[in-house]
């Protein structure tokens, strides 16, 4: 029973050292060395697009502070970007604004 136990243990590492050298000697290939890069640059466009998300929820929220500080200082509501799309150009798709001298 003992020696059984012994073959089937041996049997066990031997499966399992096997199976880190292939994974290593594929690692070390071409390909597998394209699979890390590869997933390396997926993680970090996914933390870059976590940050991104991250600061416009920043921004979002500052915005918001400073409008209720601008209308509770001065009483008066400021317009939303959705207003500003919707009033359209003052004189045309191409107005320009006029200088100061002119």
């Amino acid at each position: 029973m003992k020696r059984l136990f012994w073959l089937g243990m041996g049997v066990a590492a031997g499966v399992y050292a096997t199976r880190r050298a292939s994974d290593a000697a594929h690692r070390l290939t071409p390909a597998g060395v394209g699979e890390n890069i590869a997933d390396g640059l997926r993680e970090l466009g996914a933390g870059l697009g976590a940050f991104g998300a991250e600061v416009r929820a920043g921004m979002s929220a500052r915005e918001r502070e400073l409008t209720d500080l601008v209308e509770l200082r001065t009483g008066a509501a400021l317009p939303t970007y959705r207003d500003a799309l919707t009033d359209g150009p003052v004189s045309g798709p191409r107005a320009r604004a006029r200088r100061a001298g002119a």
